[in-house]
C-alpha cells in the first residue's frame, strides 16, 4: 500500500511537471508573439543583463555594432533596467520632436543626481515651468542670438588672445609642437567667467575651503572633476531597489567634487554682490539672475552660473580641438580652406561677419560634429507613457538611450561614415543641406540652447588658426584618435607644428 501511494506520487509528480513545462512552453511562444511588436531585445546574462558587453567603456561604439546586427532600435538590460536605444536620425527627432510630450523627463544616474542638485540647470532639468524660464533667461543673457550680437567683442577678443599667444610661441619656440588644447582652454574659460559674472576672475578666496584658489584651480574644480565625475559608475544605478547599499568610495568622492563646485561658485556669487553693493557696473548673466529672478533658491542660483561657465567651457574646446587635428592631417583640406578664406577676406581676419560666405569652413565643423560628437549618447530620457518609436511598442516606465555616435555612423544615411569628409556637407545646386543632421546639438524643445555660440566660436576660432597658421600634426600624431571613457574628448592633447602664412 504505502509503495502503491509512491508510485501514485510519483505519477502525479510526473505528470503535473509534464503539464506545467507545456504550460510554460506554451506561455514562451505566446509571450513572443505578444511583444513582437516591441522592439528586439539584445542576449544578455541573467539578472545584470547585458553590463558585461558594456564593460569596455565605449558604450556608444557596442550600440552602434549592435545596430548592424539587431536594426536601429532595440532593447537591452542593464541590470534591473530596460533601455531602448536609438542609432538612427530618423527615429532619433521622432523621439525628440513628435513623441516629446510622451518622453520629455530626465533619467540620471547617481552622480548626475548630485551633481545636478537633482535638475537644477538647464540642461537636465525636466520639461516644464523650471525649465522653460532659466531657458528662456540663458538664451535672452547669454546664447540667443541677440545675446550673440551684444556679446561678439568677447568672442573677439578671446580669439585675439589665442593668435597673440601662438605666434608668440612659436616666435620662441619654431621647432617645438604647439599644444593648443592649452591655449584654447584657458581662453575659453576666461570668456565663460566673463559672460557669467562680467570679469575675469585671475584668483578668489574660497572661505569654506579656507584657501585663495588660483584660476587653474578654479577650471579644474568647476569643470575638469564634475566632467569626470558625471561618467562616474556606480553599480546601483542599474539595480535601483538596492540603493539602500552603501557605496562609499563613490559617494564620498561625488559629494566632495559638488561640494568644491558649490562652494567655489558662492565664493564668485558673493564677489559679485561685493562688487554690485560698491557701485561698479557689471551687466552678465548673474547680475540678470539677482535683479530679475526672485523665485529662484539659493541653490538654483548656485547652479545656474556654473552651468554657464561649464557649457562654455568644456564641449566647444572638444569639436575646435578635433577639427583642427582633421585638417593638420588632411592638408588638402586645410588649403582649401584657406584659399576659401583668402577669396572671401583678402588681407582682413576672419570675422563672424565672413562665416555666411565660407561654405566649406561651415562644412568643416559639421562634419566634425558628426565624427567627433561631443556628447556621443544624450543622457537618457524616461518614457512616463506608453507610445510608439520607429513601429514598435515602447511601455511606460522603459528608458530612451539616443546614441548620437551611431546616428553619425550608420551606413544607410552616410557613405563611408569612419571616414572625414567636409565635402559631404557642401550644398550642391539647388539643393539646401540640412545643418542639424548630425543630431549634436539634439532637436525640438530640448535642443542645445548653446548651438549658435558653439557655432561661432568654433568657426571663428578655426578661420583664424588656418588663415594665420600653416598646421602639421607631429610624427606619430596621426593615429592618436583614443577618447576618454565614455566621452569623445581627445585622450592625449594635439601636437602640431606651426608655420606662420607666408614665411614657409
Amino acid at each position: 500500500m504505502e509503495f502503491l501511494n509512491d508510485v501514485n506520487f510519483v505519477e502525479v509528480g510526473t505528470i503535473a511537471l509534464v503539464v506545467l513545462i507545456s504550460f510554460l512552453i506554451g506561455r514562451v511562444f505566446f509571450d513572443r508573439k505578444r511583444v513582437s511588436d516591441y522592439p528586439p531585445a539584445i542576449p544578455g546574462l541573467p539578472l545584470i543583463g547585458n553590463l558585461l558587453q558594456l564593460k569596455a567603456k565605449k558604450p556608444h561604439q557596442t550600440f552602434a555594432k549592435w545596430a548592424e546586427l539587431y536594426g536601429p532600435i532595440y532593447s537591452i538590460k542593464t541590470g534591473a533596467t530596460t533601455l531602448v536605444v536609438l542609432n538612427t536620425a530618423e527615429v532619433a527627432k521622432e523621439a525628440m520632436v513628435a513623441k516629446f510630450s510622451s518622453i520629455s523627463s530626465r533619467k540620471l544616474s547617481n552622480a548626475l543626481t548630485i551633481l545636478t542638485a537633482d535638475k537644477s540647470m538647464v540642461a537636465m532639468s525636466d520639461y516644464g515651468d523650471f525649465h522653460k524660464m532659466v531657458k528662456r533667461n540663458i538664451l535672452k543673457i547669454i546664447l540667443g542670438p541677440s545675446a550673440q550680437k551684444r556679446n561678439h567683442h568677447l568672442r573677439e577678443t578671446m580669439i585675439d588672445s589665442m593668435l597673440s599667444q601662438l605666434h608668440a610661441y612659436i616666435k620662441e619656440n619654431a621647432l617645438q609642437a604647439v599644444n593648443l588644447r592649452v591655449v584654447f582652454k584657458r581662453e575659453l574659460f576666461k570668456l565663460a567667467l566673463r559672460q557669467a559674472l562680467g570679469k575675469d576672475i585671475e584668483s578668489i578666496y574660497v572661505g569654506e575651503l579656507g584657501k585663495c584658489l588660483s584660476q587653474s584651480e578654479i577650471f579644474d574644480i568647476l569643470v575638469v572633476d564634475p566632467m569626470m565625475g558625471a561618467i562616474e559608475v556606480d553599480w546601483r544605478d542599474f539595480f535601483p531597489y538596492l540603493r539602500w547599499v552603501p557605496n562609499k568610495p563613490v559617494e564620498e568622492k561625488i559629494h566632495q567634487m559638488a561640494y568644491r563646485r558649490s562652494a567655489v561658485t558662492r565664493a564668485l556669487i558673493q564677489n559679485q554682490k561685493k562688487r554690485i553693493d560698491g557701485g561698479e557696473k557689471v551687466d552678465c548673466y548673474l547680475d540678470f539672475l539677482l535683479s530679475e529672478t526672485k523665485m529662484l533658491t539659493e541653490e538654483q542660483l548656485t547652479m545656474l552660473v556654473w552651468e554657464a561657465i561649464i557649457e562654455t567651457s568644456d564641449t566647444t574646446l572638444v569639436t575646435t580641438e578635433w577639427a583642427m587635428y582633421e585638417l593638420a592631417k588632411n592638408p588638402e583640406c586645410q588649403d582649401r580652406l584657406y584659399q576659401e578664406i583668402r577669396g572671401v577676406c583678402g588681407s582682413e581676419k576672419v570675422t563672424e561677419n565672413h562665416l555666411p560666405q565660407l561654405p566649406y569652413l561651415s562644412a568643416i565643423f559639421h562634419e566634425t560634429l558628426r565624427k567627433h560628437s561631443p556628447v556621443p549618447i544624450i543622457p537618457p530620457r524616461y518614457v512616463h507613457e506608453d507610445t510608439q518609436l520607429g513601429g514598435y511598442k515602447i511601455p511606460a516606465g522603459t528608458e530612451i538611450a539616443i546614441n548620437i555616435y551611431g546616428c553619425n555612423m550608420d551606413k544607410k544615411e552616410w557613405d563611408h561614415p569612419e571616414e572625414w569628409k567636409p565635402e559631404r556637407f557642401v550644398e550642391k545646386p539647388n539643393e539646401t543641406m540640412d545643418l542639424h543632421k548630425t543630431m549634436s546639438f539634439g532637436g525640438g524643445k530640448r535642443s542645445c540652447a548653446g548651438a549658435l555660440q558653439a557655432m561661432l566660436i568654433s568657426c571663428s576660432a578655426i578661420g583664424r588658426f588656418v588663415q594665420d597658421f600653416e598646421w602639421r600634426l607631429k610624427e606619430g600624431e596621426e593615429e592618436n584618435e583614443d577618447t576618454v571613457q565614455l566621452t569623445t574628448h581627445k585622450l592625449k592633447p594635439m601636437l602640431a607644428f606651426l608655420t606662420p602664412r607666408g614665411k614657409k
